[in-house]
């Protein structure tokens, strides 16, 4: 319904974000705040300044050039921003948030749920020059590697053959950069990200984690920061985003309002967030 993915040789249309009342939470509209104040500092201007930790837990240190940094310190949309459709619409749902991210979401329906976990990381490394690192794969299996793109080969889909085609000069260019992901997000899934991505138990949680269910239809969220107490206790914020795409936004805990919008590992028997239920089995890591 609405991003489809066409390369499966021979496959037919495969949707990476849709609509399904066995995972989706749309009973209930997520009204109340934040129950606890003192977890929100309305002028802070990124996640770590934005989010206080619950009394007795201690914000995870990240290394300066680290990814974890990266999304900790990620710059936030001012308090009480709404989400935002890659149209300009808003989101029907606003209930669902406490956060916008401080990043465009495109001018096409692409950036969904997946798409938005690979920007991050793309952004990321674009941003640190590890650009032989920038790489994901389509659908069908075909590995896009940015490496190649920036030598100013183009992928090329015909019917159900891909392939690189040598069309322009080489550049590492911002723009460059952002048509190469336009590409992936074309091609690239909850599908193929699941099956590209190792798994990691939920004793190896960390920041740049997600939490991925591949399908049609499939749904996946990143963790963008975490925090620990000295029983063992770990907690950690959430980000997506969703269908039709849509600005990444942080999630509220509707199951603990009082910690929200963090979540807890100790009550991860399932994790339960606003729009999409996981099972701690799920949790995947970029490499």
């Amino acid at each position: 319904m609405n991003k489809f993915i066409c390369l499966f040789f021979g496959f037919i249309l495969i949707v990476s974000c849709q609509n399904d009342v066995r995972h989706f939470q749309t009973k209930t509209l997520f009204t109340a705040k934040v129950s606890n104040k003192q977890l929100l500092h309305k002028e802070g201007s990124t996640i770590k300044t934005r989010f206080n930790t619950p009394e007795g837990y201690s914000r995870q240190n990240t290394k300066a050039s680290s990814f974890a940094h990266y999304l900790q310190n990620f710059p936030l949309k001012p308090h009480d921003a709404k989400v935002h459709l890659y149209n300009g619409n808003l989101k029907y749902r606003q209930d669902v948030h406490v956060a916008v991210l401080d990043i465009d979401v495109g001018k096409r329906d692409l950036q969904q749920c997946a798409d938005a976990t690979m920007r991050l990381r793309a952004e990321f490394l674009y941003q640190q020059k590890q650009y032989d690192k920038i790489s994901f794969n389509f659908t069908n299996g075909f590995r896009a590697s940015y490496s190649k793109w920036r030598q100013g080969y183009r992928i090329r889909v015909k019917g159900n053959k891909v392939d690189w085609i040598k069309t322009t000069s080489p550049s590492v260019s911002y723009e460059s950069f952002r048509k190469y992901l336009v590409m992936v997000f074309s091609y690239a899934g909850t599908l193929s990200l699941e099956k590209e991505l190792p798994s990691i138990g939920l004793e190896e949680l960390k920041i740049g984690a997600i939490f991925i269910q591949g399908g049609s239809p499939g749904h996946a969220i990143i963790v963008v920061d975490m925090a620990s107490d000295k029983q063992g206790d770990t907690l950690f914020l959430l980000a997506q985003s969703f269908m039709p795409a849509q600005e990444i936004h942080i999630l509220k805990n509707p199951n603990n309002l009082h910690i929200s919008p963090w979540y807890s590992s100790k009550e991860l028997q399932t994790l339960i967030t606003p729009e999409w239920t996981f099972s701690k089995k799920d949790i995947k890591i970029f490499r």
